[in-house]
C-alpha cells in the first residue's frame, strides 16, 4: 500500500513540475499556481458531480448510464436536486473532460471558460453553498496578458493547461490510495512556498509542523466536534484534522477565517479538493481581530494556527476593543505593533471548556515586558497554558527565527506549565530543518508524560513562573545541554607549569648565546 501510495505520489509530482516547467516562461511562479490550482478544482468538480450522479444511476440499475454523455436539456432536470446535495451544478457541455475534448477547435475558448466558470458560481447562488462558491474563479483570468499577447497565444496556452491537468493520473479518487487532488495542491503549494520563500504573502506551514499542531490538540481523542484556525491561509492546517481522524470525526466541521482573498479563495478550493462538502465547512474572509465572522460558531474545541508573526493592529488605538469580551479580560491589549497575543487572547476565548488549542508564536512575545507581560500574567494567573515548546530554528520557509507553539486549555489537573526545549529534535534538509516522525513522537511523549527529563523538558509550578515576573521562555527553565569540552584544571595547571619552566631555560640559552657574541666583539 505504502509503495503504491508513494509511486502515485511522484508520479503526481512529476506531472506537476512538468506543466510548471510547460508554462512557467508566460506566467510568473505565483499566478501560474492560480492557474494550475484553478483548473485542478475545475477539474475535480466536474468528474466529482459526475461520479455521483453515475452512482446513483448505477445503483438504480441503469448500468450503461453516464452523466458526460446526457444532453443539457436532459441534465437541467436534475439541477435542484444536485444544488441541494453538492453546493453546485455543471451542464454536461460545461464539464472538464467534455470542454478539454473541443478546447483546440474553439477559438472562442478563453469565453467559454469564462462563461462556464460564471455559470458554476450562478448554480450557488441564493442557496446554502453561495458562500463556499461565491468568487472561487476570481484569480483564474483566462483573458490575462500574462498567458499571452493575444486572444489566439492565450488560448494556446488554456489547451495546453487543459490537457496538461487533464492528463494528470489523478484515477479514481475513490480508489487512490493518496488523497490525489489534496495531494497536487499541497505539492504545489509547498513549491511555491520554497521557491519564493514567503509565497504571495502566505506563511505556509511545512507539513510536519501542522503534523505535530494537530496532534497536540488530540491527546486522548478520535474525534472532535468542531476545528477551527483563525489565520487559517490555504487550510491545511484545519486539513490535517480529516487526515488524521478521518473527515466524519470531525463532526461538525471546519471553520476558519483568512484575510487575504486570494488565500481565502485557495483555502475553500482546497476544502473541495479533499472532498469536503460545502456544509461541513465555514471559511470566512476578513480581519479576525477586529472583524471576527464566527461568533455564532464558538466555542471551538481544537484550535490550530500560525498566525502571521508581529504585524501591526488597532490595538487601544480603538476604544471598541479593549471592552472586546475576547480581549478585555486581560484588562490590556496586546501592543499596536505586535498582535501576537491578540491572537492568542482570541483563541482562548473561543476555545471550549475540554478542548486545547496550538498556536505558533513569535519567541519575543515569551519574554517582553509592558503589555504583553500583562497578558503573560493573566494567562499564567489563570492557569491557561498547558505547554510551551521551543521550536527549532528554520523550520518555516520565509523565517529562519527559532518559533515556539503555546497549547492553551482551560480546564487543567495541575496549576502548573511545562515547557519543553525541542530546539534539538530536527534533521537537516538542504537550507531548512525539518522534524522527523521521531522527533514528533518525542515531543508528543514528553507533552503527554508531563515529567521532568534533564535537558528536554520541566514541569514549573506557576507560582515560580510569577517569581520569575512571568517569563515564559523555555530556557529559563529547562537548562541546555553544554556540549563543551570538559577541561581538568590540574592537568592544564601542571602544562602550563611546564611550558613557564621551558620559556625560562630558552630564555637562559638565548641569554648565553647573546653573551657569547657581545664576548666575541
Amino acid at each position: 500500500m505504502d509503495n503504491k501510495k508513494e509511486q502515485e505520489r511522484a508520479e503526481l509530482h512529476r506531472t506537476i513540475w512538468n506543466i510548471a516547467n510547460e508554462l512557467r516562461g508566460s506566467v510568473d511562479g505565483w499566478d501560474f499556481k492560480q492557474y494550475v490550482l484553478g483548473m485542478l478544482f475545475y477539474r475535480y468538480i466536474s468528474e466529482n458531480i459526475t461520479a455521483y450522479i453515475n452512482a446513483g444511476e448505477h445503483e438504480a440499475g441503469n448500468v450503461g448510464f453516464d452523466y458526460a454523455k446526457l444532453s443539457d436539456s436532459e441534465a437541467e432536470q436534475a439541477r435542484e436536486d444536485l444544488v441541494k446535495t453538492k453546493g453546485f451544478f455543471i451542464l454536461p457541455s460545461e464539464l472538464f473532460q467534455n470542454v478539454r475534448a473541443r478546447a483546440k477547435d474553439d477559438e472562442n475558448l478563453n469565453e467559454t471558460l469564462e462563461r462556464i466558470f460564471h455559470n458554476i458560481e450562478a448554480s450557488a447562488q441564493g442557496t446554502d453553498s453561495e458562500d463556499d462558491f461565491k468568487g472561487l474563479f476570481d484569480d483564474i483570468d483566462v483573458n490575462s496578458n500574462k498567458l499571452g499577447s493575444t486572444v489566439a497565444k492565450r488560448n494556446e496556452k488554456l489547451v495546453k493547461l487543459l490537457n496538461a491537468i487533464g492528463e494528470m493520473q489523478l484515477g479514481d479518487y475513490k480508489d487512490n490510495s493518496i488523497d490525489a487532488f489534496g495531494d497536487a495542491y499541497e505539492y504545489l503549494m509547498g513549491m511555491y512556498a520554497s521557491n519564493a520563500g514567503k509565497s504571495g504573502g502566505e506563511y505556509y506551514t511545512p507539513q510536519e509542523v501542522s503534523e505535530l499542531l494537530t496532534r497536540l490538540t488530540l491527546v486522548g481523542k478520535t474525534e472532535v466536534s468542531k476545528v477551527y484556525d483563525p489565520a487559517c491561509g490555504s487550510g491545511s492546517l484545519l486539513l490535517k484534522f480529516a487526515k488524521i481522524l478521518g473527515k466524519e470525526n470531525v463532526r461538525q466541521g471546519f471553520f476558519g477565517q483568512e484575510i487575504n482573498i486570494t488565500t481565502y479563495n485557495l483555502c475553500r478550493i482546497n476544502m473541495f479538493l479533499h472532498d469536503i462538502d460545502y456544509d461541513k465547512f465555514d471559511i470566512a474572509l476578513g480581519d479576525t481581530l477586529t472583524d471576527p465572522q464566527h461568533w455564532n460558531d464558538e466555542p471551538f474545541e481544537a484550535i490550530v494556527s500560525n498566525p502571521p508573526y508581529s504585524i501591526k493592529w488597532k490595538g487601544n488605538s480603538d476604544p471598541i476593543l479593549i471592552n472586546d469580551p475576547r480581549f478585555s479580560p486581560a484588562g490590556v491589549l496586546a501592543p499596536k505593533s505586535k498582535a501576537d497575543l491578540a491572537f492568542i487572547m482570541h483563541s482562548l476565548s473561543w476555545l471550549a471548556t475540554n478542548g486545547t488549542a496550538a498556536i505558533v508564536c513569535f519567541p519575543g512575545v515569551m519574554y517582553r515586558g509592558g503589555a504583553e507581560k500583562k497578558i503573560r500574567q493573566y494567562l499564567i494567573d489563570n492557569n491557561y497554558i498547558d505547554c510551551i515548546i521551543q521550536l527549532p530554528d528554520n523550520l518555516f520557509y520565509g523565517t529562519s527565527i527559532a518559533t515556539c507553539i503555546m497549547v492553551l486549555k482551560k480546564s487543567k489537573a495541575e496549576n502548573s506549565t511545562l515547557f519543553i526545549d525541542a530546539s534539538k529534535e530536527f534533521v537537516k534538509v538542504t537550507n531548512n530543518n525539518k522534524l522527523t516522525q521521531e522527533n514528533i513522537d518525542h515531543i508528543l511523549n514528553a507533552y503527554t508524560s508531563r515529567k521532568d527529563i534533564k535537558h528536554f523538558s520541566k514541569l514549573v509550578p506557576n507560582s515560580e513562573i510569577a517569581a520569575q515576573d512571568y517569563n515564559l521562555s523555555v530556557s529559563t527553565y529547562v537548562e541546555q545541554e553544554d556540549t563543551r569540552e570538559k577541561i581538568d584544571i590540574v592537568a592544564l595547571n601542571a602544562e602550563i607549569e611546564k611550558i613557564v619552566a621551558r620559556q625560562q631555560a630558552l630564555r637562559e640559552e638565548i641569554d648565553k648565546i647573546i653573551a657569547e657574541i657581545e664576548g666575541d666583539k
